[in-house]
C-alpha cells in the first residue's frame, strides 16, 4: 500500500446523500406500479375452512387476487430450508400463502393487486376467511411440555436437537468435573424476544420484460445474489434472465438475510403474470406479525470451579424458541451454544440445546445472532462466581482468560460456518486492562460509598466477550481502471449502512495508490457482481474487503507490467502514486494510471485522443507476440475472491456504571465504556459509529424491548406505541477504545465489527444494576416495575418508601 487511506478515519462517502434526501429506497422506486397487500391471519393457529372473495371483486381498481390454489409449480411448495444441520430433524418452512394451516398471527393468507395500495387494503379488508381455529403453543417451555402440537408431525414440537462436549485434559467429562469441584453453583437464567426493526422494512419490486423475457427485481434485502437464485428456482427462469438489484436499504439487522421471503417470489410472478410492474412494501405493523423475531431463550446452569474462580466444568441446557418455522435452520442456537466460551479457557464443556415450535413469529438472526443470549449466559455465570466467592468480578474472569501466546486456540466446537472453533487471535488480558483503566474500575468503590452518602444507589458491571466474524463460504471483488483514471469496484454484498462505499473505497484507494475521490463502488448489483452470499455476521469487510484488495494486487501487477514496458524500466523499480506510475526515486519517469488502463486495451478505432494511443497504429509493437498476449484479457482490470479456511474472531470488553431510582426503580446508564478489538482498523471512525449504534441497541434490548404474546399468540405491543425503543436521551455516550491484534487468516489482517456494540450489553448492564441493588438479576430485559418487583420479593428487602 502507498497511501495512508487504510486506517484514517475518512469521512463517510454514502452521508451526503443520505442526509439530504437523495436516498433511493424501495418505496421510492416505480411510484406508478401496481401495488400489493396481504390478508393475513388474525389467529396463531388455525385451519382456513373457506376463503371468499366476491365482495372485493367489486373494488374499483382491482387486479387481481390470489390464494395458495392459484399458485402454479414450484411457487405452490414450501419455501427453501436455507441452512440444514444433521440436527434439524424436523425441519419446517411455510408456504407462500398459507395452505390449510395457519401457525402464526400475521401469516399471509392472500395477495391483492391493485392500482395503488389504498385500493388494496380495501380489498383486502372485504375478503372473508373462515377459520377454525385451533390451540396455540405459546412459550418455549409450553411447547417443550405440551401435547399439543404446532406441526401435527413433529413429535414433541422439537425441531433441533444438538449437544457439543469437549472433555477436560484429564478427559473428564463436564458433569463429572462439576461434581468433582470444590464449589459449584446451578441458576437459570432468560431472554426475551425482541426484533430488528430497521428503518424501512422489506419491500419488493419487479419488472418483466415479455419480448427479452427478463426479471428485473429490486429487494430490500441483506443477500441480493442469493434472492436472484431463489427467483430463478422457483418461477423457473434461466438464472442469466434474472437480475437483483438492492437499492438503498434502510437497515437490515439480519432479517433482511431471509430469503426468500413470500412477497420476494410472489411479486415477480405477479409482475410476469399480468404483465406490468408490480410492488409491495411492508408496514409497520406487518413488521412486527410476520417478518422475524430473535433472542427468546431459557438457559439452565451447572458450573464447578475452583477457589480462584477458574471454572473446572460447565454444563448448559438452552431451550430455544424458534417460532412457528425455521427458515435459517438453527444458526441461532448454534451460535449461542459455541460462543458462549467466551475469552475463556473452560476446563470442561457441555452444551445442549433444544429448538422449538411454537405458534408465534419465526425466529432469524438478529443483530448479534444469539451471542447476546450467550455472553448473558457466560458473564452472569462469571458474576455469580465472584459473589460466591467474595471475589472482584475482574480478577475472576482473568484467572480464566486464554493468555495470549495459547493463539490459535482451538476450543474443541463446530462453529455456525461448520468448521472448528479456533481463535485466530487476540489480548485478553490488555484488553481488560484498558478497559479497567477506562472506566475507573479500581476506584469505584470509593465512588459507591460516596454515592451512597448521598443516598444514591449506583452499581459497576463487566462483560467479555468473543465474536466468530468473517463466515465463509466465500466474497468476491471486481476492479476495473478507465481510461480516464477512475476506478471502479463492485462486490456482490449488500449494504444496509455500514459504510462500504467508503471502507472498501479506502481499500482500493490504498492498494492501487489513487485518490479516494477517483474510487467509486458498487454493491449488491447482481448485474455488476454476480456471485455473493450476503451481508451478515459482522463478515463485508472481512470478506468483500479481502476479496477487493486481492482484485486491487492484480490490476497493480498488470499495471506495472505494462508501464514498465512504457517505462522502459523492471517493474520492481515502479510504485504507483496519487494515479501515476512512477520510477522509485526518479518522478521525472512517470506515466499517469489512465494511459496505462488505455495501453491495456489494443483497439482498431480511436474514440478520443486518449484511446488513439492504443490503436494498432499508434506507435511501436512488437510483432513477434499477439496484441493481447496469452493468458492476458484487454483492459486494466482484476476480479478475485476471498475464501477462509475458517472465521476470524473479533473480541472486546465493555463495562457500565448505572444509577437505579430509589423510588420509582428507574434505571439510569451513568457510563459506558468499550474495548474492541476487530483486528487492523480500515477507518476507526466508522468502527466507532458501529460500536456506538450496537451500544444502543443493546442498551435497548438490555431495558426496553421485547415482544409480549398473550396465551391466545397474540401480539400485545405490535406497534411502536406499546414496543419500547430508547431514545437519543436513554443511551449514554460510549468512551472507547481499540486494541488491534490482526488476524492471521486474511491478507488486510482484519476482523470484523459490526454487531460487537450489541452483544455484551444485557450482561453488563445485569451485572451493573446487581452491584446497585444486592438482587440477582437473572432475566432481561428489566423494566422499572419489573425491579420494583424484585425489590418486594427480596428477602429482607424494606419497601418502606418504594
Amino acid at each position: 500500500m502507498t497511501t495512508k487511506l487504510f486506517g484514517e478515519p475518512v469521512q463517510r462517502r454514502e452521508d451526503p446523500r443520505l442526509l439530504t434526501g437523495r436516498g433511493l429506497y424501495l418505496d421510492d422506486l416505480a411510484p406508478g406500479a401496481l401495488q400489493a397487500a396481504f390478508v393475513r391471519s388474525p389467529h396463531a393457529h388455525a385451519r382456513i375452512r373457506d376463503i371468499d372473495v366476491s365482495a372485493a371483486i367489486e373494488v374499483d381498481g382491482l387486479v387481481a387476487i390470489y390464494t395458495w390454489e392459484d399458485l402454479p409449480g414450484a411457487l405452490a411448495e414450501p419455501l427453501p430450508l436455507l441452512i440444514p444441520h444433521p440436527a434439524l430433524t424436523h425441519g419446517r418452512t411455510a408456504y407462500p400463502l398459507a395452505r390449510e394451516i395457519v401457525r402464526h398471527v400475521g401469516e399471509p393468507v392472500v395477495m391483492v393487486v391493485a392500482r395503488d395500495r389504498y385500493l388494496a387494503e380495501d380489498a383486502c379488508a372485504l375478503i372473508e376467511v373462515d377459520y377454525e381455529i385451533l390451540k396455540p403453543v405459546v412459550g418455549v417451555e409450553e411447547a417443550a411440555q405440551s401435547a399439543q402440537l404446532v406441526h401435527a408431525d413433529v413429535p414433541g414440537n422439537v425441531g433441533a436437537h444438538l449437544v457439543q462436549e469437549v472433555p477436560s485434559a484429564a478427559g473428564l467429562g463436564a458433569r463429572e468435573a462439576i461434581d468433582a469441584a470444590p464449589h459449584t453453583l446451578a441458576f437459570r437464567l432468560d431472554i426475551e424476544r425482541s426484533a430488528s426493526m430497521p428503518l424501512e422494512g422489506r419491500g419488493v419490486h419487479a419488472r418483466w420484460d415479455a419480448d427479452d423475457r427478463s426479471l428485473r427485481v429490486h429487494s430490500s434485502t441483506q443477500t441480493s445474489t442469493s434472492v436472484r437464485m431463489a427467483i430463478a428456482a422457483k418461477l423457473g427462469l434461466p438464472l442469466p434472465k434474472v437480475e437483483v438489484v438492492a437499492p438503498d436499504v434502510g437497515g437490515g439487522f439480519g432479517v433482511k438475510i431471509v430469503h426468500p421471503w413470500p412477497e420476494e417470489i410472489l411479486v415477480p410472478w405477479a409482475a410476469i403474470t399480468l404483465g406490468q410492474e408490480v410492488k409491495w412494501t411492508e408496514d409497520r405493523r406487518e413488521h412486527f406479525v410476520s417478518s422475524a423475531h430473535e433472542r427468546a431463550q431459557v438457559q439452565s446452569v451447572r458450573v464447578g470451579f475452583d477457589d480462584e474462580g477458574r471454572i473446572l466444568g460447565l454444563d448448559v441446557e438452552i431451550l430455544h424458541d424458534h417460532g412457528a418455522y425455521t427458515p435459517y435452520g438453527i444458526i441461532v442456537p448454534i451460535i449461542t451454544s459455541t460462543q458462549l466460551l467466551g475469552p475463556y479457557r473452560i476446563g470442561a464443556y457441555r452444551v445442549e440445546f433444544s429448538s422449538i415450535y411454537t405458534n408465534t413469529v419465526q425466529v432469524t438472526p438478529y443483530r448479534g445472532a444469539g451471542r447476546p443470549q450467550a455472553v448473558f449466559c457466560m458473564e452472569r455465570t462469571m458474576d455469580h462466581i465472584a459473589e460466591h466467592l467474595g471475589a472482584d468480578r475482574a480478577a475472576v474472569r482473568a484467572a480464566n482468560f486464554i493468555q495470549p501466546d495459547e493463539f490459535p486456540y482451538d476450543q474443541g466446537l463446530i462453529f455456525q460456518d461448520g468448521r472448528p472453533l479456533i481463535y485466530d487471535s487476540g489480548d485478553y488480558p490488555e484488553s481488560l486492562r484498558l478497559l479497567k483503566e477506562l472506566i475507573g474500575w479500581d476506584d469505584f468503590p470509593g465512588l459507591k460509598a460516596r454515592a451512597a452518602a448521598e443516598g444514591r444507589a449506583i452499581g459497576i458491571g463487566i462483560g467479555c466477550y468473543v465474536e466468530g466474524t468473517g463466515v465463509g463460504p466465500y466474497e468476491g471483488g471486481h476492479v476495473q481502471v478507465t481510461s480516464d483514471g477512475r476506478v471502479h469496484v463492485s462486490t456482490g454484498l449488500t449494504s444496509q449502512g455500514q459504510g462500504h462505499e467508503t471502507v472498501f473505497a479506502q481499500i482500493a484507494a490504498a492498494e492501487l495508490g489513487v485518490p479516494l475521490e477517483r474510487v467509486s463502488v458498487v454493491t449488491g448489483d447482481t448485474r455488476r457482481f454476480g456471485y455473493a452470499v450476503g451481508t451478515f455476521a459482522s463478515r463485508a469487510a472481512v470478506m468483500s474487503g479481502n476479496a477487493i484488495a486481492l482484485a486491487c494486487r492484480k490490476v497493480r501487477e498488470k499495471a506495472l507490467r505494462i508501464a514498465a514496458e512504457a517505462l522502459e524500466a523492471d517493474p520492481r523499480d515502479l510504485e504507483i502514486v496519487d494515479g501515476e506510475v512512477r520510477v522509485v526515486g526518479a518522478p521525472g519517469s512517470a506515466i499517469p494510471l489512465a494511459t496505462v488502463a488505455v495501453l491495456s486495451n489494443p483497439l482498431r478505432y480511436a474514440f478520443d485522443a486518449e484511446a488513439a494511443r492504443a490503436t494498432q497504429f499508434a506507435g511501436a509493437s512488437s510483432f513477434d507476440r499477439p496484441p493481447v498476449a496469452e493468458g492476458e484479457e484487454p483492459g486494466l482490470e482484476g476480479r478475485d475472491y476471498y475464501s477462509p479456511i475458517r472465521s476470524t474472531f473479533a473480541s472486546g470488553m465493555h463495562a457500565a456504571i448505572v444509577e437505579t431510582d430509589p423510588l420509582t426503580a428507574e434505571i439510569r446508564i451513568l457510563r459506558y465504556a468499550v474495548v474492541h478489538d476487530c483486528g487492523n482498523l480500515i477507518n476507526p471512525m466508522i468502527v466507532e459509529g458501529q460500536i456506538h449504534g450496537g451500544v444502543a441497541q443493546g442498551v435497548g434490548g438490555a431495558l426496553y424491548e421485547k415482544m409480549v404474546y398473550d396465551g391466545h399468540g397474540q401480539l400485545l405491543n405490535a406497534s411502536f406505541m406499546d414496543f419500547l425503543m430508547p431514545y437519543a436521551t436513554e443511551v449514554p455516550l460510549v468512551e472507547t477504545a481499540h486494541l488491534e491484534t490482526p488476524s492471521p487468516l486474511n491478507p488486510l489482517g482484519i476482523k470484523g465489527a459490526g454487531e460487537a456494540g450489541v452483544i455484551p450489553v444485557s450482561a453488563v448492564i445485569a451485572s451493573a444494576i446487581e452491584d446497585a441493588e444486592g438482587i440477582r438479576i437473572d432475566k432481561m430485559p428489566i423494566s422499572p416495575s419489573e425491579l420494583f418487583d424484585l425489590r418486594r420479593a427480596a428477602p429482607g428487602r424494606s419497601t418502606a418508601g418504594t
